[in-house]
Order: C-alpha cells, then sequence, then structure tokens
C-alpha cells in the first residue's frame, strides 16, 4: 500500500509539473498574441538615421525599424507604431510597459544584458566624433578630451558614448548631454562643444545632410570597441524575443536581413559574425 501511495504522489507531482510548465508557457506565449490581436507592436525609436528615422511625413524607417517591422509581420503582427526616446530612457520606458521593444540601435552590454532580453545581433557600428575642420584640438579618442581640461563633448544622454567618454577621465561638466545629432551639429558649428560623438554611420550621415566644408569625421575612435544591438525586449518576454530569434535566423540565412540593413550601410556579415552570448559576456 505504502508503495502504491508513493507512486501515485509522483505521478501526481508529474502531472502538477506538467500543469504548471504549460501554463508559464500559456503566459510567455500571451504577449505574441496580445500583439496580434492589436495589430502592431510599440517600439522606442531614437531617430538617429541611419539606425532609425522618422520622415515628416510620421512614417518611421531606418535600419532596425525596417529589420523589427518584418520580423513582426512574420509573427503575424501587421505594423509597428514609434515613439521618440532618449536612450537613457528606453530601458525605463520599456521595464514600466510603455514599449513592446526597443529597436533603435542600443548596443548590448553586460549591465544593459542583465536588464533586458535581448535578440541576437542585428546592427553593428564603430564609434567617431565630429569636429571642425582640421580637428584644432588633434583628437583621435576620449582619452585626447579627457586630457585637454578646457575641451568639451556632446553625446547622446543615457547613450554609449556618453559613458565612454566618462569612462575615459572626461569630467562630467565636460559631457554635454545632446538632444538629437541635428543639435548635436549645430552646437560643434558654432562652437558650443569641441567634439561631438556618435556611431560612424550616424555622423557619416549628419555631415552629408549638412554639407558643410568647415565639419570633419574622426572615424574610428581609437580606443572605443566595435559594438552590436539587438531588439531589446523586456524581461520575462523571452517567449516573444525567442519567437523573434527564429525570423531573424532565418532572415539571415536567406539574405533578406542584408537587403534591409546593407542600403543602409550596416553590414550584415558583422552582425552574423558575433552572438548575444559573447556581446553580453564582455566586459
Amino acid at each position: 500500500m505504502k508503495k502504491l501511495a508513493i507512486l501515485a504522489g509522483v505521478a501526481g507531482l508529474a502531472v502538477t509539473t506538467m500543469l504548471l510548465a504549460s501554463g508559464a508557457r500559456s503566459a510567455d506565449d500571451a504577449k505574441l498574441e496580445q500583439l496580434k490581436a492589436q495589430g502592431f507592436a510599440r517600439v522606442a525609436i531614437a531617430n538617429e538615421p541611419p539606425y532609425t528615422a522618422v520622415a515628416a511625413d510620421g512614417k518611421v524607417s531606418g535600419a532596425a525599424p525596417d529589420v523589427a517591422r518584418e520580423i513582426f509581420k512574420r509573427l503575424g503582427v501587421k505594423d509597428i507604431v514609434a515613439s521618440i526616446s532618449e536612450y537613457g530612457a528606453m530601458i525605463p520606458g520599456l521595464q514600466a510597459g510603455r514599449f513592446d521593444v526597443v529597436t533603435a540601435g542600443l548596443f548590448m552590454k553586460p549591465e544593459r544584458c542583465a536588464a533586458v532580453a535581448y535578440s541576437e545581433p542585428v546592427l553593428c557600428d564603430a564609434e567617431a566624433m565630429l569636429v571642425k575642420k582640421g580637428n584644432p584640438k588633434h583628437f583621435k579618442s576620449y582619452e585626447d578630451i579627457a586630457k585637454d581640461t578646457s575641451a568639451t563633448v556632446g553625446a547622446p544622454g543615457g547613450g554609449t558614448e556618453e559613458k565612454l567618454a566618462l569612462n575615459a577621465g572626461v569630467p562630467r561638466d565636460r559631457v554635454i548631454v545632446v538632444p538629437d545629432g541635428q543639435s548635436g551639429l549645430k552646437m560643434v558649428q558654432d562652437g558650443r562643444i569641441d567634439a561631438y560623438s556618435l556611431p560612424v554611420l550616424s555622423i557619416n550621415d549628419l555631415v552629408k545632410k549638412a554639407n558643410d566644408p568647415n565639419l570633419e569625421v574622426i572615424a574610428p575612435v581609437q580606443g572605443a570597441p566595435v559594438y552590436c544591438d539587438g531588439a531589446a525586449f523586456k524581461k520575462g518576454d523571452e517567449a516573444l524575443r525567442d519567437a523573434y530569434d527564429v525570423e531573424l535566423a532565418k532572415m539571415k540565412k536567406s539574405g533578406e536581413f542584408a537587403k534591409i540593413i546593407e542600403p543602409y550601410g550596416f553590414s550584415a556579415a558583422a552582425a552574423m559574425s558575433t552572438t548575444r552570448e559573447k556581446l553580453c559576456s564582455k566586459k
């Protein structure tokens, strides 16, 4: 009798475990079903071409949203609706449920990987600085700016460039938070900052549009690493992230991924040469 009771207990435990696992999967899958029902996913962007861009008519484009739009379509979510956000506000906004995903060149770093559930890599780039023609202060690195006690550098608030400058020893009061690319360019033109830092492709896009011969790009910034972003999901939405990754992998294999991002200047090979695991473990 005791043996039968034990077997019955084990069987009951197994059934309970299966039910709990099934319930967990259902809860995980509910997010994708919710997005399908509402017909769109809410994405956070930064309006920083060529990563992200918003046209005068409100149309959202750029490499990151274009990839996200196609993947969500494949998942049964018809479109994306974008909100412009500062980089420093993206993860808190995601955690608070204001966005479903961040698709904005939010580079993977260990501390960010601990806060969000990243997809596999999407866009990779190096760092650059915009200065006046001739590079009058001879900057080649963030350390050069730190050594010049009168030098200032502009960077997006909460972005990678702000942290790189601070880590290189540039004092807080000489790292100027700039709201957007056009403001950064204008501040360099007006002499209000000595350099403005963004990824290479973003700086090149600004300079091309400005068509100002009095500007110069330093690229890549010496000592600054190459970073890759991924779509960032809220912790707890790993099932949605995993479904996203499945479609992303299919697009990388078929060549559709390259067709979307390479016209913007990004390298599909660079994104396919690394993984989320490697990027999130780098110190």
